[in-house]
């Protein structure tokens, strides 16, 4: 049975939203436009019904990686009182949820999520996630957890060894990973920012796009939230245009980009943190790059316009503080659960609407990764068909 949900719905309904004129004419005779009637696909969604035993195979394969048992479908089969089947199926939830299988499970997922894993090393960004949902730990200890950020997950008994990083860099969770900053080295660490921000708030760059139409002598004008002329260029002391105009505007990205990259620029190519920058640029011969070339003087790095750090700790504590990166966290749960690709790679994203009741309950209980994904497990949209 095909699975007819509200996110489905309203992803479904984004498109024409959007190209439907602000105008109205006598011929217009869309339902739910004004003239009272109601909403074709609130019509179907309020005509699907629970139905846990399909809900529960789905569950079940997700998070233990296999079938549920015939005991265990006959079990919520054999009772008709609604109440006590949705007592059954999150009963069951909770079961599964406390296995080993499980925590393999959600191994995997990190992995996935992560896009890194499958030696020692690279397993280790992964295992830090997986023992703060096994734990039902804070998810924004991903981002601001000062130590023992490195630990190892034995696949085959489930158990996480807490472990300190190597080297003397930064501890905030995963942002300080030596395996994070081996595995997304390049010039001027901009794969790692990219990493960064695709990883916890589901969106590719440019991300900072509200501000006024400015006219820069481009083809169409500058709208970007930064000044354009807050990162470094030909004209104010970078050896690489990020100001160039001639193709496209580079600042629409790089005004966020360039006040985060320096952040993670200290990391070789091996991941280990060196006292000075130690990553290139693409110029002849890669030169290791400046400050300068990232930002005029004067200029401080931030997370956000206006949100200004100092270090890899102080971003994590502005991303944390950061309410989409709540969202992206509980929209990327959402989409393993009903089994789309990634939000970001395939552009799967989750409407707002429909796991904003969530996101609140999500910061409202301390942000604990393990209620998170049993709530989406047990909610209307997953358990209703």
């Amino acid at each position: 049975m095909k699975r007819i949900s509200r996110l489905l719905m309203l992803a479904a309904f984004a498109v024409p939203a959007a190209c439907s004129g602000s105008g109205s004419s006598d011929d217009d005779n869309t339902p739910g436009d004004d003239d009272g009637s109601a909403d074709p696909f609130d019509q179907i969604l309020e005509q699907r019904e629970y139905d846990y035993n399909a809900a529960l195979r789905i569950a079940a394969l997700r998070l233990t990686g296999d079938l549920p048992t015939i005991a265990e479908i006959n079990e919520i089969s054999a009772v008709s009182d609604p109440a006590v089947k949705k007592s059954l199926y999150e009963a069951r939830i909770s079961t599964y949820m406390n296995t080993d299988a499980f925590k393999r499970q959600m191994f995997f997922f990190w992995r996935d999520t992560f896009k890194m894993g499958e030696t020692a090393e690279m397993d280790t960004a992964p295992a830090l996630a997986t023992q703060l949902t096994i734990d039902n730990g804070n998810y924004m200890s991903l981002l601001t957890q000062p130590a023992n950020n490195c630990p190892t997950f034995d696949e085959a008994t489930g158990v996480v060894t807490p472990a300190e990083c190597a080297g003397n860099g930064p501890k905030a969770g995963v942002l300080g990973n030596p395996a994070v900053m081996k595995q997304f080295f390049g010039n001027f660490a901009f794969r790692r920012v990219k990493w960064v921000e695709e990883t916890f708030d589901c969106t590719k760059f440019p991300v900072e796009l509200e501000g006024a139409p400015t006219e820069i002598g481009a083809a169409s004008p500058y709208t970007g939230t930064w000044p354009f002329t807050s990162i470094a260029g030909s004209e104010n002391g970078g050896r690489v245009n990020f100001l160039d105009v001639s193709a496209v505007i580079c600042a629409n990205c790089h005004t966020t980009m360039n006040h985060i990259a320096p952040l993670f620029a200290n990391y070789d190519q091996d991941g280990v943190y060196q006292p000075q920058i130690a990553v290139p640029t693409p110029l002849d011969g890669a030169p290791l790059a400046t400050l300068s070339d990232y930002l005029p003087t004067g200029e401080t790095l931030a997370w956000r316009y206006q949100q200004p750090v100092s270090d890899i700790p102080g971003l994590g504590a502005a991303m944390a503080a950061d309410p989409d990166v709540a969202k992206c966290g509980v929209a990327r749960m959402w989409n393993w659960a009903l089994g789309k690709t990634d939000i970001v790679d395939t552009l799967q994203d989750v409407p707002i609407e429909t796991i904003q009741a969530q996101v609140d309950a999500f910061a409202g209980n301390g942000f604990k990764l393990k209620d998170m994904i049993y709530s989406v497990y047990t909610s209307d949209d997953f358990t209703k068909f």
